[in-house]
């Protein structure tokens, strides 16, 4: 474990100090000194009120517990319900109309609609992979998926799967830029005259979506369309394997893909020291310097992976430039206000707030880009999601950490523009108080259905027995929860100045599945939403070229609110009596796969987001909000004698054989069975066993608890 260094009044991790002295502060313009004092400055001054906060859910949520308690055999009352939650606090006044004035938004989060990734800040590769997702070939991701219908044929390049992949890429060429009077599928030549694009000697329907080119006007080597704000770059080269049998030499459609990527701190990955603190943090620190590579085997040889380079076009008039940016813009996702760390320990030996060192970290190391004429913001901004607030307190606390870095750093006032996760009950229905306590750095907010869902299990915990999950999505409240967020930040002015983003799609492998379902998002006037992968973005691209998101925002803002905090109070609670003995344990065999299969890698091995096969052998994207739904929904289940303890503890048993089964092939998994006692299965039991009384039902106090325990016991 980590040797501690006395600074300022703290003891800091010897990795975390030699990281900032010795690599982050370096061409900041910020001493060691001032910034260690200034971090233990704002641990004293900012600790109390975190800890004041966290307190204050706790006494809530035990109020909201004995109102359920009391009324367990009566019919339920949602307007007598709504009154408490207003007179305990849980529920504020909406105040007046206002609009947030947040500025210096760059336009992939405030003008652009488009995919939005998220990866673990932890893995090199996979962090450089989704800063370079903002292009992606729509061959590549047709050919290598089942976005078709079909995976292509094992073995090398099947000519019919191409060919498909070519006559599927020019429909949506047809569509997104119709020619006057013919079909990308005919054409032979793509060419510039007199600054206009003509396709077989015939203009697009709208002249003004030809933006730029490459190489001669007459022959051109790629041509830069846009739609709905998005680019596509058609690449020509009749010496390209696939472009040698275009008629047209078209060899690929390259589509600009992940506009926004959220480089995560949280959810996504395991840190638990000081150790895996610096880690994080370095990989920051290559993206803000724009220096961070990776190298890797792959297919026997070795691989360097660095972030791409803008790209430059001539413009349609063949004398001016275009030069559009090679990489995604870059968020960082801070640690929410729970958790506290050993990285530092403050005077008395107790564990800092997280959350704290994050704020004063990853924006001191964000001046490195603030320094550099074209990097990651060009209008001088850092981004920072903020995950797990509770209600418009917290929000206005968080932007009050803010102030003191900022000052603390030299910066601007309003530097670091933050997102607000709309993932907690008490955020949802105070969202406009939530989003008021922060208009002056609100560039972001969204919805995310498993972390919701896990804070409503926890929330109504002594309501009730929930649904089953399936069920859960069909209730009201999750409509009225999705709707609700696009109306209020559509009301507050989040329309050319932020984000109103939606959740993740949590099957990287189902593509076609994916574009039949995800463009509900942006027809729901979000204008980003969640991808697992840069094959995903590419794909989701094709869903904003067919919606133009912001006509569907202005329709919206016409009509008025569709949805009321009423409608989002409403509990998902279930007629279990009617549930076969089959249906329960189906159910409660599904969460305590999801949750083995999750927890085993996490604990064991440190790695915080997995495709995990579910219990049909279905690849799922599973992290912290997934686990927190499962655990908390078999607590919940436990709680009122849906299920027993010795079905549940039998549920994991079986379970764990199968997961065991499932990572036969992998060389650092340690089996769950038969002896049933490892780190690992202990944790995932717990976050059953004991969650319901789990702060908020968080996984997280188990998890990294458990994970220390490994690493010393390694």
């Amino acid at each position: 474990m980590s040797e501690y260094v006395e600074k300022s009044g703290l003891k800091v991790g010897q990795e975390l100090v030699n990281f900032v002295e010795d690599q982050a502060l370096v061409g900041t313009g910020v001493e060691a000194q001032t910034f260690w004092d200034g971090l233990a400055e704002l641990m004293r001054e900012m600790g109390p009120r975190n800890a004041a906060l966290l307190a204050k859910r706790e006494e809530i949520q035990a109020k909201i517990d004995e109102y359920h308690k009391a009324r367990a055999n009566e019919p339920r009352d949602p307007n007598a319900y709504h009154a408490f939650l207003h007179d305990i606090g849980y529920l504020v006044e909406e105040g007046d109309a206002f609009e947030i004035d947040t500025a210096n938004v760059d336009p992939e989060i405030a003008k652009i609609p488009g995919p939005q990734l998220v990866v673990p800040i932890t893995n090199a590769r996979f962090a450089l992979n989704a800063a370079n997702a903002r292009w992606g070939s729509l061959y590549d991701c047709f050919y290598g998926t089942d976005a078709m219908g079909t995976l292509p044929p094992k073995g090398g390049y099947d000519r019919g799967h191409g060919a498909r992949v070519v006559a599927r890429a020019r429909v949506f060429l047809d569509e997104a830029f119709p020619i006057q009077g013919g079909s990308h599928a005919d054409v032979r030549r793509y060419y510039v005259n007199d600054g206009q694009l003509l396709v077989d000697d015939m203009p697009l329907v709208s002249p003004d979506k030809f933006v730029g080119y490459m190489g001669h006007p007459k022959a051109p080597s790629s041509v830069l369309l846009k739609n709905n704000g998005l680019h596509v770059e058609l690449v020509f080269d009749r010496t390209h394997p696939i472009g040698a049998r275009d008629q047209a030499g078209l060899a690929d459609v390259v589509m600009e893909s992940a506009l926004s990527a959220i480089m995560d701190c949280e959810d996504s990955v395991a840190c638990v020291d000081a150790a895996d603190k610096a880690e994080a943090y370095a990989n920051w620190l290559g993206l803000m310097k724009g220096d961070l590579s990776a190298t890797f085997k792959k297919g026997g040889q070795d691989m360097t992976r660095v972030l791409n380079d803008d790209r430059t076009f001539t413009g349609p008039d063949g004398q001016s430039d275009v030069t559009l940016k090679g990489r995604a813009l870059l968020w960082v996702r801070n640690v929410g206000h729970l958790m506290t760390t050993p990285a530092i320990l403050d005077a008395d030996g107790n564990e800092v707030y997280e959350g704290l060192l994050d704020a004063m970290m990853t924006v001191m190391i964000a001046m490195h880009d603030l320094k550099r004429d074209s990097g990651n913001s060009v209008h001088g901004s850092v981004y920072v999601v903020k995950p797990k607030m509770h209600g418009p307190e917290e929000v206005a606390f968080t932007d009050a950490i803010f102030d003191k870095v900022e000052d603390i750093l030299g910066l601007p006032r309003h530097t670091v523009k933050i997102g607000i996760m709309d993932e907690e009950r008490r955020t949802t229905v105070n969202l406009k108080e939530c989003i008021r306590a922060a208009k002056s750095r609100v560039a972001f907010i969204n919805t995310g259905f498993l972390d919701r869902t896990g804070d409503e299990i926890h929330t109504s915990m002594e309501a009730g027995p929930f649904s089953r999950k399936d069920f859960i999505k069909r209730k009201g409240w999750i409509g009225a929860y999705e709707n609700l967020n696009v109306d209020i930040g559509l009301e507050c002015g989040l329309q050319g100045r932020a984000q109103i983003g939606k959740g993740m799609w949590a099957m990287p492998d189902a593509m076609a599945a994916m574009i039949e379902q995800k463009i509900e998002h942006p027809k729901s006037g979000a204008n980003c939403a969640w991808v697992p992968s840069p094959t995903a973005a590419t794909l989701h691209a094709l869903h904003y070229h067919k919606v133009d998101v912001i006509a569907v925002q202005n329709k919206i803002k016409a009509g008025g609110r569709r949805a009321h905090v009423d409608a989002v109070l409403d509990i998902p609670l279930a007629s279990y009596k009617k549930w076969t003995k089959d249906q329960i344990m189906r159910e409660v065999e599904n969460n305590a796969q999801g949750i083995l299969g999750y927890v085993v890698r996490w604990v064991d091995q440190g790695v915080g987001c997995s495709k995990v096969p579910d219990i049909n052998n279905v690849g799922l994207m599973e992290d912290r909000a997934t686990c927190r739904i499962s655990a908390q929904h078999i607590a919940n289940w436990l709680h009122h004698g849906v299920v027993s303890e010795d079905d549940v503890r039998a549920a994991f048993e079986k379970m764990a054989a199968v997961v065991d089964g499932q990572n036969a092939g992998d060389p650092l998994y340690q089996p769950m069975a038969p002896g049933f006692d490892s780190i690992a299965y202990r944790a995932a039991c717990e976050l059953v066993f004991e969650g319901r009384v789990q702060p908020s039902g968080y996984t997280e106090p188990v998890l990294h608890r458990r994970r220390l325990e490994k690493k010393a016991q390694s």
